[in-house]
């Protein structure tokens, strides 16, 4: 016999031997075995917490005990607010589970401010803060959660669990509830978790759906942010949506957190910006939470410390941004069911279709119903049929002697007369009968016809009936729920650019170890510790390796700095001897990718190889150097000049060019080199709202190290900077393009305390001050900023009452004023009242031409500003004491 049917034979004994057949050992004690026992007990366990816990119903969105507290809410319902505790009491007759698990779904319930009308304290999805104790908070049924959920007509029941009452298997839920609501839980072996979506969103998809078109859904959170949806797959296994917090800068030295992502609360996300902040990931001062019913949290940042880069830190290690992975999975048949939020929103509306279905087909039978006894009443009445009992005796007679007397008129009834219609008609009190007005009782027959007519068109036009609904719901309910994520893009955030520089590297040359714990010896520069260093050595080897306490990389170190992968724009030149005794050659490479911790020849290979000249040029520079050779023999020139620039950027793996087949004797700084390197060119992207340099979106033109962007917002802030592909825009900015010093900006703005509009013209004189151009009045606004030379706008006047409208005034801003302080007021445009202000074409203007840019392009794949800030001749003052400077050896 093989293992396997041994195995199988042994569980057969052992499922055998269960709990119901106890063994005796020789010590008379009794084993009881228990395998069976787990095999059924476990799987019906796991059954029932994925069925009646866990996992909510496709059919109504709802898990067992949110259906429950529904139903509980809809017997207590009387229009005013009901305990909490109460509630949960009443609940309890159907929920075989505690109070505190119906409290705290309840709690859940009301929170997210759909089903329930709360009152007292709920808590708050913000800060964390939980709800009150149930005996001090209320609730009561929400008018949209009578009018979507409940119908008694059409709701089928069961047995609650003890037999003593009856609780609806589903509710006739007629709203896409399951996506508004979102819904969390974990069963045995099974989880789901389906995100909340928009209101609105969901109506409109449905519509659509009804129409036959295509629709396309995504989430959206109560707590804000701004979310990315591109990895969403329809909410199924394998999604993925990131939320980030919104955060803005106040001034230069304070970020204000203004909403957060979901999932979070303002105490995590303040815990772990001061982790990251104890880590040294990055660098704040204080910490403020200002939150009451909305978010505030002011981040302090110390002086020195760019908002930009910190605001990116934050997304990079902080809970200011989060990954969420939902997983669409409900129960259908009594089985879990994986699938998208567009399924569930398809099976939703058809099944809401199907209950308006159900609901007119009751609302045509009763109608009809009423019709057929009002119309028999008259007949009854108006023939004086119930005069025929006066002579009978027995009941069977009366019944006997009504249907005969009924029978001539009753042709154009819809169904035939029963008994009970007959019983109903003895039933008439003879008030009614003496009372009875023929007109009013035509005119109610007529009323039901028409409700019978109306009822049975929206049945025929079903689709078109359900789309009336739906929008009905969006104009009843939808005020107040409008989209509170926004939807963006992602750039994606690397670590290593954004991570606070929280230690100090250090070197020791001769030995050759680099580390942070070498305090004793030499300072390179501050660096983080997810940092790489590049390290060159005197023998012309480089290597590249983690950061860490003490690490050994080669003796005779020559250059040390930290390693920017993918850097394109740092131009190693280096100049040396191949062997001992060989040729001295001459190269200049860049470093752009590498194996960590691997050792490269940067020489032609020979043993004895060694360094001359080394530099480090974070902006392409290209220097020149006097070479000296030894006296030898007949040699007649003993020094001449090299000049890098002569010299192609190749690979690191190039042998070089040539300089001298004799020894020479040392190399001399001559001249310090300028970039070699073409502006780079700058693109905006607004789906992300972030500069790159990989050509998506505007370009916004070719920038050397000096160039800045020229930044406007619709406040009237103006301000320049250096590009950087960090750097983070406000919402409001209205103009974005590279900024050209001598280029005036024209300006129309509203004077708040004046109450008329100005024309100014300035340039901006200090670049590094941010400046508002409108006064500080709480009404006034920047109406018009133009940024041509010779501007031309419209002015279009209001029509005054009996007179005609003023023929529209163009104007030349540039004759209309000149340039003047960024502070001035400006002036007056006109005294009459102006209905808009147009922006016309403006004058011709040739703008003198740009001086071409040096032969060599280098594209700059990662940041559009780094080290060249400064210009190149101040960044090779500092060599000595950066790691973006120059290290010479001789």
């Amino acid at each position: 016999m093989t293992d396997e049917g041994k195995n199988e034979e042994a569980l057969q004994r052992d499922e055998e031997n269960s709990a119901d057949t106890p063994l005796e050992n020789d010590s008379n004690e009794t084993i009881t075995r228990v395998t069976g026992m787990y095999r059924e007990w476990f799987l019906d366990y796991a059954s029932y917490v994925i069925l009646e816990r866990a996992v909510p119903a496709i059919e109504d969105g709802f898990k067992p005990v949110q259906r429950r507290i529904m139903h509980s809410m809809k017997d207590l319902d009387d229009g005013r607010y009901n305990k909490v505790a109460n509630i949960v009491g009443h609940t309890m007759q159907y929920h075989p589970h505690g109070d505190a698990s119906i409290g705290d779904a309840m709690v859940q319930i009301g929170q997210k401010d759909l089903l329930i009308d709360t009152q007292g304290n709920w808590g708050n999805i913000l800060t964390g803060d939980r709800a009150a104790a149930s005996r001090y908070i209320e609730a009561r049924l929400s008018k949209f959660a009578l009018d979507v959920v409940f119908n008694p007509k059409i709701t089928e029941w069961q047995a609650s669990y003890d037999g003593r009452k009856k609780e609806p298997i589903n509710l006739p839920v007629m709203f896409p509830l399951l996506l508004a609501q979102g819904a969390e839980g974990i069963a045995v072996g099974l989880s789901t978790k389906i995100l909340p979506h928009n209101f609105i969103e969901l109506i409109d998809a449905s519509v659509k759906h009804l129409q036959g078109k295509k629709f396309h859904i995504v989430p959206d959170f109560p707590t804000g942010g701004i979310i990315d949806v591109t990895n969403y797959n329809d909410g199924l296994r394998g999604g993925k949506i990131r939320s980030r917090a919104r955060i803005n800068q106040e001034d230069k030295n304070t970020l204000v957190i203004t909403e957060i992502p979901f999932g979070t609360t303002t105490s995590s996300l303040i815990d772990s910006i001061l982790k990251a902040n104890d880590k040294g990931k990055i660098k704040i001062k204080k910490i403020e939470d200002n939150t009451a019913a909305e978010v505030e949290i002011l981040v302090h940042l110390p002086g020195g410390i760019s908002p930009d880069k910190t605001i990116d830190a934050l997304y990079a290690f902080t809970s200011c941004e989060t990954s969420i992975s939902p997983l669409g999975c409900v129960i259908e048949d009594n089985k879990p069911l994986f699938i998208g939020v567009s399924e569930m929103l398809r099976r939703s509306t058809d099944r809401t279709v199907s209950l308006l279905k159900q609901e007119l087909e009751i609302r045509l039978n009763e109608f009809e119903e009423q019709w057929h006894f009002a119309s028999l009443e008259r007949i009854f009445i108006e023939n004086r049929i119930y005069r025929d009992i006066e002579e009978e005796e027995t009941w069977e007679g009366v019944i006997k002697a009504i249907d005969k007397g009924l029978q001539p008129h009753i042709k154009h009834l819809k169904r035939a007369i029963t008994e009970e219609d007959i019983v109903r008609l003895t039933e008439i009190r003879i008030k009614r009968i003496s009372k009875f007005d023929i007109d009013k009782a035509q005119q109610k027959i007529e009323a039901l016809e028409d409700n019978i007519a109306e009822v049975k068109n929206h049945l025929k036009n079903l689709i078109d009936y359900a789309i009336d609904y739906f929008k009905r719901l969006k104009k009843d309910y939808g005020e107040g729920r409008e989209r509170r994520a926004e939807i963006r893009i992602f750039d994606d955030i690397e670590a290593t650019k954004v991570v606070i520089r929280n230690t100090k590297l250090y070197v020791n040359r001769e030995e050759g170890f680099i580390g942070t714990s070498l305090r004793r010896d030499e300072y390179v520069t501050d660096c983080s510790d997810i940092d790489d260093i590049i390290v060159f050595t005197e023998s012309g080897t480089m290597m590249v390796t983690k950061v860490d306490s003490k690490t050994f990389v080669g003796k005779g170190i020559i250059h040390v700095a930290v390693f920017k992968k993918k850097d394109k724009r740092t131009i190693y030149n280096m100049i040396y001897r191949d062997g001992t005794r060989g040729a001295t050659y001459v190269k200049r490479f860049d470093v752009t990718s590498i194996t960590r911790d691997k050792e490269y020849d940067l020489t032609a290979g020979s043993s004895g190889s060694k360094v001359l000249y080394f530099t480090a040029n974070p902006n392409g520079e290209a220097e020149v150097v006097t070479v000296h050779l030894r006296q030898s023999g007949s040699i007649k020139k003993l020094k001449w000049d090299l000049d890098f620039a002569d010299i192609l950027v190749k690979g690191r793996g190039s042998k070089g060019n040539i300089v001298t087949k004799y020894s020479v004797k040392r190399i001399e700084l001559k001249e310090k080199g300028l970039s070699t390197l073409k502006p780079r060119k700058i693109w905006f992207d607004d789906t992300v709202q972030r500069l790159n340099v990989d050509g998506r979106g505007e370009l916004l033109g070719e920038f050397t190290s000096e160039d800045r962007l020229l930044i406007i917002n619709q406040d009237g802030r103006v301000k320049t900077a250096i590009p950087e592909v960090t750097m983070h825009f406000d919402d409001d900015m209205i103009i974005l393009e590279k900024w050209e010093p001598e280029k005036p900006l024209s300006a129309i703005h509203w004077d708040g305390e004046k109450e008329l509009f100005f024309v100014k013209r300035f340039l901006i004189e200090n670049p590094d001050k941010e400046e508002v151009i409108i006064t500080d009045h709480p009404k006034s606004y920047l109406e018009k900023i133009f940024t041509d030379y010779r501007p031309m706008a419209e002015v279009v006047f209001v029509k005054e009452r009996g007179k005609e409208r003023k023929d529209n005034m163009e104007v030349n801003l540039e004759e209309f004023i000149a340039v003047k302080g960024i502070t001035a007021t400006g002036n007056q445009l006109t005294r009459d009242k102006v209905l808009e202000i147009n922006t016309m074409d403006p004058l011709p203007y040739e703008a003198p031409k740009p001086i071409q840019a040096r032969d060599m392009d280098v594209v700059d794949e990662e940041d559009v500003s780094g080290p060249s800030e400064k210009p190149a001749a101040k960044a090779n003052e500092n060599a000595d004491s950066s790691e973006e400077g120059q290290t010479k050896l001789f």
